[in-house]
Formats: C-alpha cells, sequence, structure tokens
C-alpha cells in the first residue's frame, strides 16, 4: 500500500486511522513532493521516510490513497492504474468520471467493485450528507433538499489553518485561502467564473455528486457552503423535503442502528453535535432532528463529522478495506 501526500493533514490522518482500524499491510509506502520528500513519520512502531514520487513508484503497490490535489492526481493516477495498482483518490479529478465509481462505503459499497482502476472519494461535505440522509431516502423517499454548511478551514489544508492562526496572533498570513479575513468571519469558496448569481465550486461538486451517488440525477438541491472559523469538524443544516409523512420517533428508530451514525439529539440536556465533540471520531452525528412546522413532509437534521476522518481519510481506508475483502 501507498500514501501519495502523506505530509499533508490528510496524509497524516491516514496514517492514524489505517493503525487505529488495525488494517492488514504488508509494506507501507510513503510519497510526496520533492519538498517533502526525507520528512520521517510514525507508523505502527516504525519511523518510515517519505519518498519523492515519481513515474516508477507504483511498480509494487496494489492500493494507493492519493490526498495530494487534483492536478497529481491526474497525472499519476493513470501511472498506478497502469502499474496494475488500484488508487483511491481524495480530489475532485476523478469524481464525475462516468467510469470512476464515486463511493461511500455505507451507501453504495457495490460500486466499488465496478472500477477500473480508480475510485473517487466524494468531497467531504457530500460523504457525510448521504451517510446521514441515506436511511432515511429507503424508507421514506426524497423529493428536495436544501443545505447550508458551516465547514472548517482545515478543509482548505493546512493553509487554511495556518491563515486562521496567524489573524489571531495579529500577523499578517503566510498564505492566503481568502483574500477576506478568517478570523471572527464568515467566508464563502471561490467560484468557477465571476458571474452574477454564480455558484461556488463546493456548491457545484455537492450537487453533483448527491445526485450522483443517490442515482438521482433530476433531484431538486439548493447548497450554500461557508467556511466557518473553526480549526476542524464540517457542520451542516439540513432540510430534506420526503416523499411519504413521517415521525420524529420514525426518524430516530431509522437511523438508530446504521453503522457510522451516531445520534446525539436530546434539547432537554441540550444535547447536539459540534465540531469539537466530532473531532477525532469516524461516526457522522445527526441531531436536531425536527419537523418543518409548515410543510407535513419537510424535515431538518444538524449534521457534524471530523472532515479530515470520514470527510477524507476514514472513507478512503474503508473504500481500500472493501477491495481487501474481496480479493481475501
Amino acid at each position: 500500500m501507498a500514501i501519495v501526500g502523506a505530509t499533508g493533514l490528510v496524509g497524516r490522518t491516514l496514517l492514524d486511522v489505517l493503525d487505529e482500524m488495525n488494517v492488514p499491510i504488508d509494506s507501507l509506502a510513503l510519497y510526496a513532493s520533492e519538498r517533502s520528500a526525507g520528512t520521517l513519520l510514525e507508523f505502527r512502531g516504525t519511523t518510515l521516510t517519505v519518498q519523492e514520487l515519481n513515474e516508477h513508484s507504483f511498480d509494487a503497490i496494489d492500493i494507493a490513497l492519493f490526498s495530494a490535489g487534483g492536478v497529481l492526481s491526474r497525472a499519476y493516477a493513470p501511472i498506478a492504474v497502469k502499474a496494475g495498482c488500484t488508487v483511491i483518490d481524495n480530489s475532485s479529478a476523478f469524481r464525475m468520471e462516468p467510469d470512476v465509481p464515486l463511493v461511500v462505503p455505507e451507501v453504495n459499497p457495490d460500486d466499488a467493485m465496478n472500477h477500473h482502476g480508480i475510485i473517487a472519494n466524494p468531497n467531504c461535505s457530500t460523504i457525510q450528507l448521504v451517510l446521514a440522509l441515506e436511511p432515511i431516502r429507503k424508507r421514506f423517499g426524497l423529493k428536495r433538499l436544501i443545505v447550508s454548511t458551516y465547514q472548517s478551514v482545515s478543509g482548505a489544508g493546512q493553509k487554511g489553518i495556518d491563515q486562521l492562526n496567524d489573524e489571531l496572533q495579529g500577523i499578517e498570513p503566510r498564505e492566503r485561502i481568502s483574500s477576506h479575513p478568517l478570523a471572527f468571519n464568515t467566508v464563502f469558496h471561490n467560484r468557477l467564473n465571476e458571474e452574477r448569481g454564480a455558484s461556488t465550486e463546493e456548491e457545484i461538486k455537492m450537487r453533483r455528486e448527491i445526485r450522483r451517488i443517490f442515482s438521482m440525477p433530476d433531484l431538486p438541491i439548493a447548497v450554500t457552503c461557508v467556511r466557518i472559523p473553526t480549526t476542524g469538524g464540517h457542520a451542516e443544516s439540513v432540510y430534506a423535503e420526503l416523499d411519504a409523512d413521517w415521525t420524529i420517533d420514525e426518524i430516530h428508530e431509522c437511523l438508530k442502528d446504521i453503522p457510522g451514525l451516531t445520534i446525539i439529539d436530546d434539547s432537554h440536556n441540550d444535547a447536539f453535535p459540534t465540531p469539537i465533540s466530532a473531532a477525532g471520531n469516524n461516526d457522522v452525528f445527526i441531531g436536531r432532528i425536527r419537523k418543518d412546522e409548515d410543510h407535513p413532509q419537510g424535515l431538518m437534521i444538524w449534521v457534524v463529522a471530523d472532515n479530515l476522518r470520514k470527510g477524507a481519510a476514514t472513507n478512503a481506508v474503508q473504500i481500500a478495506e472493501l477491495l481487501m475483502q474481496k480479493n481475501s
């Protein structure tokens, strides 16, 4: 197995998750850019040296977990596949390619078996949303979605954390993910174009990916994606218009035994999930389950997850486990 982008936030989290989930690995190779080559990282009591990625890096690798950005994925994933390696890619490079499955193991595991060398990890915000909604969608149907995200700056990598921390210390940021201040502020992601009324790239990704994973190409979806000044965890306010009538008890019953989901929904004790309470956990957390008082089939939920774990590293490792189980 190999990790490409091993020194980044997600790369380092991949090491933690592989260890914690006790994934059987005969050998592990770590790759990164020339700048990061030579970095020493610990894994299961062994010190591993990060190597510079090159065209021969995958000659003896069966599965490669890519988390180094779309440009590098497009350049090196085909090389890895040609060498006989299966790539699980965390970038957006291949997510909408028709022959590349887009997989959340708890939702569409069978799709992972129909790959041609590359499997795409969905966007972090997409993963937690579809995992939370799939049991509800299966039982009550789904007519429409309205989603607002509250995303940690860690979704932009170390640069986002550095900009926020620099601003909080009152110093000029070394690098910026936004021309607007992050500290004590909310900002939006980059737009693909500057036309009036244009969606951001993140909003477009979520709409397309949700429709693809659910196999509902015409599902009406409205998305607003916001970055907030936190360093870990994504939250989402979700409004779902269902096909059938439902009760609060039925929603709780529907969600309570789903692997990877945890309900925290006790208004009497002020209990609901937060980015801090989700930190370091692999589950997706659901709370504030409510009815729309003006629409009999309108459901409102609050969904939170650690974006570096289930939103990235954990989901990728779970896909790798599916492949290993198939080949065992």
